[in-house]
């Protein structure tokens, strides 16, 4: 039973970063019907705003500490980050040590913009052309993004730690009644779970209750009419775009503690993601996020030993498998609508 728990437990994380991501690639679809195969990179973009953040706290100078002598006793020069210098030894770590958080308020404004940047200055010209195109230009970006990424950062992993608070373990065998240390999971796991759950559950807030989100699931439905209504469909629908980018880099942002960011993170993720909106249904949210959970899920459960000893490589292709059994039987997804993709 621990075994079993402790599989749910990788499968929500995992599922934690499908869903964020494919909950942003449906809402673009949802929204203005672009198949965007360059939102993997930004998912890349929003964990290289961690790192940057984790770099730019970093960065220090030389001071000559009078405590410190060397082997001739004159006093030794050592690296000082300019937040101790600025706000203290102890402020100071405290800030370099809580960089993926802070990070977040560094992601916001930065995907955001960059969102509205990709679709003002060239996905709005692929609107009305074939999904071929759109796929073609939107991948072409990301490649392009990604090799930015790597001149700029390197082709390697760049290790982001969690605040230190969060970095280790806990018995979580324990709050469910088990024998101690039955189940040790990581506690920054636990909260990047919790964090998306925050993040779609505000998405879904905005969306249902606000009236610029009714204006939107509106214009989802019928773009035209809501038109000839007077209201400006498009200027929303570019900044769902923006939300959409923000999503992606805020799941970006959180996840790089779990996996050391490098420049084709985004890419990985991508494909996945993409198998994710089509299982959930072209369009719905819902079924996005259903689909994200429950792939991470079975995913998790592939990979065990005693399943990959018996199936080996299953954990590699589990996703694509039941991607073809459930196209085979619901060909327009767990919770697809009619009519999408279907002219």
């Amino acid at each position: 039973m621990d075994d079993i728990i402790l599989q749910i437990l990788n499968g929500l994380d995992k599922g934690s970063a499908y869903a964020l991501i494919a909950l942003g690639l449906t809402l673009i679809f949802g929204t203005l019907g672009v198949v965007n195969f360059a939102h993997g990179a930004l998912f890349l973009i929003g964990a290289f705003c961690s790192v940057s953040v984790s770099r730019l706290l970093s960065i220090s100078f030389e001071m000559v500490d009078e405590t410190q002598l060397d082997f001739l006793g004159n006093p030794l020069k050592v690296e000082t980050p300019y937040v101790h210098a600025w706000f203290g030894p102890e402020m100071g770590a405290s800030l370099i040590d809580w960089a993926v958080p802070i990070a977040i308020l560094f992601a916001i404004p930065v995907m955001i913009l960059v969102g509205f940047v990709m679709e003002r200055g060239l996905i709005k010209h692929f609107y009305h052309r074939p999904h071929a195109d759109q796929i073609l230009v939107t991948f072409g970006l990301a490649i392009v993004i990604g090799e930015i990424v790597k001149a700029n950062f390197g082709a390697n992993p760049i290790p982001t730690p969690a605040p230190a608070a969060f970095a280790g373990a806990m018995d979580f065998g324990v709050m469910l009644g088990f024998e101690p240390n039955a189940i040790i999971y990581p506690i920054w796991r636990l909260v990047y779970f919790l964090f998306s759950m925050v993040i779609i559950a505000a998405v879904f807030v905005f969306l249902q209750f606000t009236t610029f989100g009714m204006v939107v699931r509106a214009g989802m439905a019928d773009r035209e009419t809501v038109g000839l209504l007077g209201i400006d469909i498009d200027k929303r629908f570019t900044f769902m775009f923006g939300l959409a980018a923000a999503v992606a880099g805020l799941a970006g942002v959180m996840y790089t503690p779990i996996l050391s960011p490098n420049y084709n993170i985004g890419m990985d993720f991508l494909v996945l993601s993409f198998v994710v909106v089509v299982v959930g249904g072209m369009g719905s949210l819902p079924g996005a996020v259903l689909a994200g959970f429950m792939l991470g899920i079975l995913q998790s459960f592939a990979s065990m030993n005693e399943v990959k000893s018996i199936l080996p490589g299953i954990d590699q292709i589990i996703i694509y498998l039941v991607a073809i059994i459930i196209l085979l039987t619901r060909p327009r997804g767990l919770m697809g609508r009619k009519g999408v993709m279907e002219e």
